[in-house]
């Protein structure tokens, strides 16, 4: 980035310039060339009084994550139509089973279970490394067995699932960067420039919240430690929150007008 560009750093950016300042001063400290630390951590820096809240150098913002408007999606999927077999099974995967770029593109074909839909997710390339086990939707089974025998005409080898089709990598196994550049390139051709290749992961697992999956599946079938993680990839707009509200009441609406109206003892001996 030029100096004088009048364009800032993203917060994401500062955070990860400020570690190795801060781990220098913990060397400082360390070797007692200092007393403290003054690159905060957000919890507690070292050399200040022990059990106070501390703020960091830099505040740590969190935005929502982006997903896709339904014409927006429509637009991404006309575009993805005309793509060849090979890009568009890759990309039904990516969200009917929220996988992320690098689980997509390291799947093998001893990963895939065609007779149940499902496919492992090895450890190895989980961002946490936890395997899991996830199914993927009729549909796109249909578009995995036209994919399976377009593949044995580029390569019957068992091994990397989706292979490049390039003069120079023909047969070799698909890099992330080349996955990226697909995606990027639909992406504009659609005109939805902010579609990447993990928005598909964060589309699914909205989508599984709105169908009323409980927090906890939707944390498994994600392949995370723990609800903190899910809860960042949940994005539900505020019409989907209203949504949700309106249902709510409706519901307790419902009870209520039942038992008010309801001539059981029960009911009489409340209303008395």
């Amino acid at each position: 980035m030029v100096i004088d560009s009048g364009a800032g750093l993203a917060n994401a950016t500062i955070q990860q310039r400020l570690v190795p300042v801060r781990l220098f001063y913990d060397f400082l400290m360390e070797e007692g060339l200092r007393e403290s630390n003054p690159v905060g951590r957000g919890r507690y820096t070292p050399g200040r009084q022990r059990g106070r809240q501390q703020r960091g150098l830099v505040p740590r913002l969190t935005k929502l994550p982006w997903i896709p408007g339904d014409q927006q999606w429509l637009e991404i999927l006309q575009v993805a139509r005309e793509e060849p077999v090979h890009n568009r099974v890759m990309l039904a995967l990516a969200y009917d089973s929220a996988l992320r770029r690098e689980e997509l593109c390291s799947l093998r074909t001893d990963d895939l279970d065609p007779a149940h839909r499902t496919l492992r997710v090895r450890a190895e390339t989980t961002k946490n490394r936890l395997e899991r086990v996830v199914p993927y939707s009729a549909s796109t089974g249909v578009l995995m067995s036209a994919y399976l025998a377009h593949r044995a005409t580029v390569s019957r080898a068992r091994g990397s699932l989706f292979l490049s089709e390039s003069r120079r990598n023909h047969g070799q196994p698909l890099t992330l960067w080349t996955w990226s550049k697909v995606v990027r390139r639909i992406a504009l051709a659609a005109g939805v420039p902010r579609f990447s290749t993990h928005t598909t992961r964060h589309l699914c697992l909205t989508d599984l919240d709105r169908m009323g999956w409980e927090l906890h599946a939707i944390a498994t079938f994600a392949g995370h430690r723990n609800t903190d993680s899910t809860l960042q990839y949940i994005h539900l707009s505020g019409r989907d929150l209203a949504d949700k509200l309106a249902r709510s009441m409706e519901h307790i609406h419902a009870w209520r007008i039942q038992m008010l109206t309801s001539a059981d003892g029960t009911t009489a001996e409340v209303s008395r």
